[in-house]
């Protein structure tokens, strides 16, 4: 896979979206190479341990469209694939959670709007609260990537709502 052609398509996306909306929601927003995939990433630093962790490993929930040799098969198929993680959230400080009720408490949230996210599924164990694909022939890449990047800009809320419910007595995540 030549990475610089759709690292390019994954900033100019990155470059569109709405800067003060991002700032108000105080969203990060990331592009680059990890883990030999291209990758735009979408997160708060009330949501992970480390934000500036790549790739990210540790505990937190993010929001990622990317393209992978690794992932054979959706090259083959021409796919962008996008998901929502939540790793190890028993360890997220600040706050007393379960992975697998936080899981089950986003996809009950999830669920009515799940229609508007091309081929998602939620049938995944709890550190992936939901995963899709789009084809990568529909519009152009950077388009593509724009689109769920704003998808997602609709829906970071329920993380929020959901960890304020699980955030332990006079924890603090001020940034």
């Amino acid at each position: 896979m030549e990475t610089t052609i759709y690292l390019t398509e994954f900033e100019k996306a990155a470059n569109s979206l709405d800067k003060k909306l991002l700032t108000t929601k105080k969203l990060e927003i990331e592009t680059g190479v990890w883990l030999e995939s291209v990758v735009l990433r979408l997160q708060k630093k009330t949501w992970v341990n480390d934000l500036y962790k790549k790739p990210q490993s540790g505990a937190g929930i993010f929001f990622s469209i990317w393209v992978s040799d690794k992932a054979i098969k959706a090259i083959k198929e021409n796919k962008i694939l996008y998901n929502i993680h939540a790793l190890k959230l028993r360890e997220l400080h600040g706050y007393r959670i379960t992975s697998r009720e936080f899981a089950d408490a986003f996809r009950q949230r999830f669920q009515p709007i799940e229609h508007l996210w091309p081929n998602v599924s939620v049938n995944f164990g709890p550190l992936t609260l939901m995963e899709g694909w789009v084809a990568l022939d529909t519009a152009p890449v950077n388009e593509t990537v724009y689109k769920l990047a704003s998808q997602f800009l609709e829906i970071d809320s329920m993380i929020d709502e959901l960890l304020q419910s699980r955030k332990l007595p006079g924890a603090h995540r001020h940034y």
